[in-house]
């Protein structure tokens, strides 16, 4: 008969609504390899749950083809799929989708030596079903705080996307133009066909980023 070892057997306790210094929340990350993404924010633990298909991984993955189609011509940019970013001392996120550059090409955060981002990378996206009211609410806070420039949630259950742009210390909500599109401010050319992300439609989604 197999044995079926629970979970906290496996190391130290992580549980979302822990409180944890930063230090302490990476400590008991690492002794949890059955834990595939856990987020420190404002100082609260997160703990994902099992990812959907529909609801996040599917989605996820068109805006990785999206940002990387884009650096495809912009090779001082660097994307990055759920990576570890070191904000601050209680801010830990892991974003589903982010594009940064590095310092000696003008970024703001840096590769450190324990292989993560440490400070804000200048654009992040997150996929958002039942973490909608996180992603938007102190995730939201905490991204501004720190600094990072453009921040793209997808509401999938409402079926919309916002981008945010910082001015002056807040985000301030950027609406499409005339055509449906959205252009970054930072990532000159990074152009999105909102109507067609949406509808899953990337020969759409391409075109407007090499229109």
């Amino acid at each position: 008969m197999t044995t079926v070892e629970h979970p906290k057997a496996l190391g130290l306790p992580l549980e979302s609504g822990d409180r944890l210094t930063r230090d302490e929340f990476e400590r008991r990350y690492c002794t949890r390899p059955d834990i595939k993404k856990a987020e420190l924010i404002e100082g609260v633990v997160y703990v994902a749950s099992p990812v959907r298909i529909p609801q996040h991984a599917e989605p996820h993955g068109y805006m990785v083809f999206w940002l990387n189609a884009y650096r495809v011509n912009h090779p001082d940019c660097r994307v990055a799929d759920n990576g570890t970013v070191r904000l601050d001392a209680d801010n830990e996120p892991q974003p589903d989708v982010m594009l940064f550059r590095a310092p000696d090409n003008g970024g703001q955060a840096r590769i450190d030596e324990d292989g993560y981002l440490a400070g804000a990378p200048e654009l992040v996206v997150e996929i958002s079903a039942s973490s909608a009211s996180y992603d938007l609410g102190a995730k939201k806070e905490a991204y501004r705080r720190n600094g990072v420039q453009e921040y793209i949630v997808w509401q999938i259950l409402e079926r919309r996307i916002d981008w945010f742009r910082l001015a002056n210390g807040a985000y301030q909500s950027v609406a499409a133009n005339q055509a449906g599109v959205i252009e970054s401010e930072v990532f000159p050319g990074l152009r999105l066909n909102v109507s067609a992300m949406l509808e899953g439609d990337l020969a759409a989604v391409q075109s407007a980023l090499h229109s």
